[in-house]
């Protein structure tokens, strides 16, 4: 039988009610004549709820572990969406991540999937049971540490077991209906997407996406794994993302992104090896830039700015400042009130005067640009935090990506 991955995330599985519904849902696909592997989060806001616990006993609890507490959250929920799967006549069976077979590396709280040894899932496929599997969680082989995936990772989960198992497809239930051409809280006439193609989908997450997860994304391009983007609410039909898609258009979306900081280092001297410097030590201390602008060069002195994710911004600062001693450079300024609106589409590359757009649009809405980034098929804009609502609806409209009138 062809075997379906299904992947539920927290809204999804919330409550005793929703469970009961999703269970229904993944009877109905085992009816249907599949094989059916489940992934689950934790219910509700569980991992949220369980790191306000945390910090209430120690304000900076071990990575081991928090890694030991937050698997927690989605032990309670694969045990009692087994339970819910039993209670309509079905056989199933919950595993951990560990159980799985899923091996990670040893980074506590933001593993990377190595290798994944399903011979119990396999087995129990074959036995005629539904497999419930912990999303989010993993194993360190060496060390034999449990470990977690990071924000989001449940994704990664799924779409990694789909691979390893050759799934047919890969579906992501949640609690919006596919991928929209941009946030439907933000711009009221979003338009959800039918498909869109992998690369697409990636420079959509890495802008703020928050539907899916990158390194799922990355799993279903390695692997070609179509991917399935739908509401465990309705039955309607999602977005596919997948390699090919029958249209390209010119923009797919807009994401944006209230998650960065700007740091800036002033008054650095203008010589070979000094970027070096600076960007050597934040890689070593596993901070991840995204953003890089150097202004042009002044009497031999530039300003250099890049923008880290909020949560990392103290260690960026600190790191800053000791090189900008080193080099005898100026002050390091940070500025945590920024945001990035980004335009993605396959199409653009083919098609001249998409950035002129984008500068018209924002110009004309008096939104001044402070940072730009590009990729063959993303142009990515630091605004003020302040502004980036408005920027994203200028740039949905400036491109028509809305719902056409009837």
């Amino acid at each position: 039988m062809p075997i379906v991955v299904q992947k539920y995330g927290g809204t999804s599985v919330a409550d005793p009610e929703r469970i009961s519904r999703v269970a229904d849902r993944i009877v109905a696909t085992r009816r249907a004549g599949n094989d059916v592997v489940v992934v689950v989060s934790a219910m509700g806001h569980t991992t949220d709820e369980l790191i306000e616990l945390a910090h209430a006993v120690n304000p900076d609890p071990p990575g081991r572990e928090m890694d030991m507490l937050l698997t927690a959250g989605e032990r309670i929920s694969m045990a009692l969406m087994a339970m819910a799967i039993q209670a309509r006549g079905v056989e199933a069976v919950s595993f951990t991540g560990s159980q799985a077979g899923i091996l990670t590396d040893a980074s506590h709280g933001s593993a990377k999937i190595q290798e994944i040894r399903g011979t119990r899932v396999t087995d129990s496929l074959r036995a005629g049971k539904v497999v419930i599997v912990a999303g989010f969680q993993g194993v360190d082989p060496e060390g034999k540490e449990v470990t977690t995936l990071g924000r989001g990772g449940s994704d990664a989960t799924a779409v990694a077991l789909a691979a390893a198992l050759r799934a047919s497809v890969c579906e992501i239930y949640t609690d919006v209906e596919g991928v929209y051409t941009a946030d439907p809280r933000i711009v009221a006439d979003a338009r959800k997407l039918s498909e869109i193609s992998f690369d697409e989908m990636l420079e959509l997450a890495a802008s703020g996406a928050g539907v899916l997860m990158s390194r799922s994304v990355e799993f279903g391009r390695r692997f070609n794994i179509p991917i399935h983007v739908r509401s465990s609410f309705n039955d309607n039909s999602g977005t596919w993302v997948k390699e090919q898609t029958m249209e390209q258009a010119i923009i797919s979306g807009v994401a944006h992104d209230r998650s960065e900081a700007k740091v800036t280092v002033r008054h650095v001297p203008d010589r070979p090896g000094v970027a070096a410097a600076l960007f050597n030590p934040l890689a070593e201390a596993d901070i991840d830039v995204d953003m890089i602008v150097q202004n042009v060069s002044r009497d031999g002195y530039t300003d250099i700015s890049f923008t880290v994710a909020k949560d990392a911004v103290d260690r960026a600062r600190t790191i800053a400042e000791k090189m900008a001693s080193e080099l005898e450079a100026g002050a390091v300024d940070v500025d945590e009130h920024i945001a990035k609106v980004s335009l993605v589409g396959a199409g653009m590359k083919s098609h001249p005067g998409v950035a002129a757009t984008v500068f018209s649009a924002l110009a004309g809405a008096g939104i001044n640009v402070e940072m730009i980034s590009t990729s063959t098929i993303r142009i990515s804009c630091v605004v003020k935090e302040e502004h980036v609502e408005d920027a994203v609806r200028v740039l949905h409209a400036a491109f028509e990506l809305g719902e056409v009138s009837a």
